[in-house]
């Protein structure tokens, strides 16, 4: 089952008809703001039926709910033994580079820049139910490590490959400037 948290009924239409039209079957659940959030994934009031309401084996968070945000879900989840290993993804509008190195170092899996192409939609639909598949048959498969990508692997963009980016993309720092995801970078 995927836990959605997303207050905007356009995106909440668009992930599950790209689920669907990607012939992805996994049960979508959807929670529109961060207490709704905390609330079904520590199972209280309307979500205390497990049966009804499971932990979910993916969780895709945006950052801009109302009331708690996606960074307070994301530092609330990390607190919490039993969702320590919960893969997170951060589906959301901001493409900036201190959301992603804020995302990251709270224990986000990936941050995803939204978009409103069905077929990136649909795209990015296959890929998580690949990644999906990926973690449930690979014990082994854990979320990043704080110091994850190492210091050693990071590249600035005269090394990236001037392609256009496709959906899913992953933030990249701006022309010549090096991808920092060092608590100095997060303000």
């Amino acid at each position: 089952m995927i836990l959605l948290a997303e207050d905007r009924e356009d995106d909440i239409i668009l992930i599950q008809r790209a689920f669907k039209e990607g012939g992805i079957r996994f049960p979508i659940m959807v929670v529109r703001d961060g207490e709704q959030a905390i609330q079904y994934l520590s199972g209280m009031g309307r979500y205390s039926n497990r049966e009804l309401y499971p932990i979910p084996t993916l969780f895709l968070l945006d950052l801009t709910l109302p009331g708690t945000d996606g960074f307070e879900v994301l530092r609330w989840i990390r607190t919490r033994a039993e969702l320590h290993d919960l893969p997170v993804v951060v589906l959301t509008q901001s493409d900036k580079i201190r959301d992603a190195n804020q995302a990251y170092r709270l224990g986000a899996y990936s941050f995803i820049v939204k978009t409103e192409d069905f077929q990136d939609a649909v795209a990015f639909a296959q890929s998580m139910a690949d990644y999906w598949m990926k973690l449930k048959s690979d014990s082994a498969a854990k979320r990043p490590p704080a110091s994850w990508p190492p210091k050693e692997n990071l590249t600035s963009l005269t090394q990236i490959s001037k392609e256009p980016a496709i959906f899913p993309r992953t933030i990249r720092p701006q022309q010549g400037e090096p991808l920092d995801l060092s608590d100095k970078a997060v303000e």
